[in-house]
Order: C-alpha cells, then structure tokens, then sequence
C-alpha cells in the first residue's frame, strides 16, 4: 500500500496498513472499521453468516455470535457463531472479515480455529471457517500450502464483489456488499437500501437496518456534518441512536482500534507481551499511541518498549 513505511518489516505488513507512515501520524484504519461494521452486522443478525453458505445449518436461527480467546498461546478470535448449548455435537464457524491483503492469513486462522477445537472438541462435533472478502485480489497469495482445507467443504470463502448487484441482493446480505460500494456510487445504493427496508423488514429489524446503512455512510463520509449526511441520504437522523453513538464513540473507537494494533505490532516484534505492560499501552491516549507508531521500530527487546512508557509517565 502507498501509506506503509518502507522501513516496516514485511510480516508487520497487516497491521502496518493501519498507519499513515507517509505523514508521520496514526488513525483509526478503513479496515478495522469495516471489520467493527461486520461484527455489528453479525450481533444484529447472527443469522446472516448462513445466507453467505451454501449448506448452513438447519439450527441457523439458534446460532449466537460471539468472541472468544484461547491461551497458551494467546489468540484472540472475534468471530465465533455457537450452537445451542444443548445440542449435542454442533457445529461451531469462525468467521473472519479480511479487507487488507495478509499474506499468513491462512495459517493464522488454522492455527486459531484448530486449537480451539482441540481445546473444545467435547462440546462440538464439527468447526467450519468462512472467510469474508471484498474480492479475490486480497486473498493471500500461497494457497498451495492450505490446498486440503481450502479445496474441502470445511473452509468457505466469500468474496463480496461476486455476490451479484446489489439491488438484487437479499437485504441483509446488500447492506454487507455496500461496505465495498465506491464512494460515487455508495450514496445512490445506501438510498435504495434505505427505501426497501420497511417493506421487507419489520421493525425492530427494519430499524437496525437504517442504522447499519447509517453507520456505514458515517465512516466512509466521516468529514461530513450531520446536516449534510441527511441531506445525502434523505433521511433525518435526529431520532437515530447511532448516528449519536458514531459522533459519541468515533474518537475512541478510534483509539481502541490503535491500541489493539499496536500491542499487536509490539508482540510480533518483541514476542507476548506481560498483562501489565500490555494495559499500558491498550490505555495509552492516542496522541501518545501516534508516537508509540513512530518509536516502536527501534525497540530491540521488552526493555527498550518498557523503558519507552515510563518515559510517557
């Protein structure tokens, strides 16, 4: 990407996506915003995972959406869809929204889903993988290695751009394919969106969908004012929740998502972080965590990033 420092190390390559290198200055990446749009999508409507697959289960309407982690070592799996607790032998689906290009993808997402089935085999009988992208051109590049789980019917992958048009497409699964929508052409399809919802949604669902489409236009037009953003859509958005959340919340979403970058930046580099030092900097103020960008590639040991957050008091 043209926003990468040059100087990144090539396995930092992902999480590098989310810095403005070129000016010197941290921000919230488009990506992990996107990926906080699925994973609301999917609270809403865990449901929705089902309509992407071509056999779901019968049991879809039961599924929960949730996250989870696995210890020893430490993985942090954000898109989880349960079974029932009292089916015996369900199937359990990882869920991953993949929106930058990540070369170890694949063996990131095995490692995770694998040692978490081995941790939780007694309880379910199967696990599945689904991978949502944007299109196949940011699908990692060294498929061969994967070749059994990736030719089989136990990992799905989903590329929204060959999903059909979008005016053609159920609503739930629209409002997913409008993350990709470019931005000439997103207001015009975020308007029809909104126009069918109360015909082919009930309330509270129909209501869910306006905010969803809402929190999408928001973040892609995030310099625009309320006024304008209305104005857009035709809609007003004074009696909308997450219009207010968006303002409410968008700095420190913003700060949360850098946070979580960089502690993962630093344990690609210097290896699993202790709990303390890892609260540090998961509560470091993002001015603070544009400097941490910057200092963090000339830390050589644990010490030299310790060293760095006494110095920040």
């Amino acid at each position: 990407m043209s926003n990468q420092n040059p100087g990144c190390c090539p396995e930092f390559a992902k999480d590098c996506s989310v810095i403005q290198c070129e000016t010197g200055l941290m921000v919230a990446s488009n990506f992990m915003r996107r990926d906080s749009i699925f994973y609301k999508l999917f609270q809403q409507s865990p449901t929705l995972l089902f309509e992407l697959l071509p056999d779901p289960p019968a049991n879809a309407e039961a599924y929960r959406f949730d996250s989870v982690a696995v210890k020893e070592p430490r993985f942090e799996i954000d898109g989880v869809f349960l079974p029932p607790e009292d089916e015996a032998a369900g199937t359990v689906y990882f869920c991953e929204v993949q929106f930058q290009k990540d070369e170890r993808l694949y063996e990131r997402i095995f490692a995770e889903s694998s040692l978490y089935f081995y941790r939780n085999g007694d309880r379910y009988g199967d696990w599945q993988v689904v991978v949502i992208y944007p299109s196949r051109s940011v699908e990692q590049s060294r498929l061969h290695p994967h070749r059994t789980f990736l030719n089989g019917d136990q990992v799905h992958r989903v590329y929204l751009d060959e999903l059909g048009e979008i005016r053609s497409l159920p609503l739930w699964v629209a409002v997913m394919v409008l993350t990709t929508i470019e931005e000439d052409k997103a207001p015009e399809e975020a308007r029809y969106l909104l126009s069918r919802t109360p015909a082919e949604s009930a309330s509270p669902g129909s209501r869910a969908i306006i905010e969803m489409v809402i929190t999408i236009m928001a973040y892609q037009f995030e310099q625009l004012s309320r006024k304008e953003i209305e104005s857009m859509l035709d809609i007003s958005l004074k009696e909308t929740r997450v219009y207010r959340e968006i303002k409410e919340e968008g700095r420190e979403e913003g700060r949360e998502a850098m946070a979580h970058a960089m502690s993962r930046l630093l344990t690609k580099r210097l290896g699993e972080l202790p709990q303390t030092v890892n609260s540090s900097v998961m509560n470091l103020s993002l001015p603070v965590l544009q400097e941490l960008s910057e200092a963090l590639l000339d830390f050589a040991s644990l010490d030299d990033l310790q060293a760095w957050l006494a110095e920040q008091g």
